[in-house]
């Protein structure tokens, strides 16, 4: 089991834009005593309503949406490079089809319930505060729609409060 610390979301020094679209992070929920994860790349940190907190988006065909949607927690895993094929991999497959977890090699920890993965080097333990599908007519930026939703398969964002933040 690896050892995490907790540290403020004053004391985080990595960089929002490097997380999210260079390191990737995995979205890890579970309900009804099954653990899952996907590979995102867009998202972001900052504050609203006061209170810390990471957003995110997820399409609506993923697994991992199902167990987002049942409960009130998820995790954000965030790996350093000597993961990459494991995030691109989950980015790839779905949980429906195959066991992700055990492909990677992955060991599952919990926080207060809520599962994360030991190889992590950081995680955000959150909790769900907003959620909402987009709506095509809200784009004000039209070249979005054709050139990242041609199937229409709109994200559902999430906004989600950061509870906790571990490191190794």
């Amino acid at each position: 089991m690896a050892i995490f610390h907790e540290i403020s979301p004053e004391e985080l020094r990595d960089n929002p834009f490097h997380l999210f679209d260079k390191e990737w992070t995995l979205i890890t929920a579970e309900h009804a005593g099954k653990v899952n994860m996907m590979t995102a790349s867009w998202g972001g940190l900052g504050i609203m309503w006061h209170k810390p907190v990471a957003y995110i988006a997820i399409r609506p065909q993923r697994f991992t949406k199902t167990l987002v949607d049942a409960e009130e927690h998820l995790s954000l895993c965030f790996f350093d490079e000597s993961y990459r094929k494991e995030l691109a991999f989950c980015g790839r497959n779905s949980g429906k089809d195959v066991d992700k977890i055990a492909e990677c090699h992955f060991t599952v920890a919990h926080e207060n319930q809520v599962p994360y993965f030991d190889e992590a080097r950081m995680v955000l333990v959150c909790r769900k505060l907003f959620a909402q599908p987009y709506d095509k007519e809200s784009f004000l930026d039209k070249s979005i729609l054709t050139k990242d939703y041609a199937a229409e398969d709109y994200h559902t964002f999430y906004i989600v409060e950061i509870e906790k933040i571990l490191v190794k």
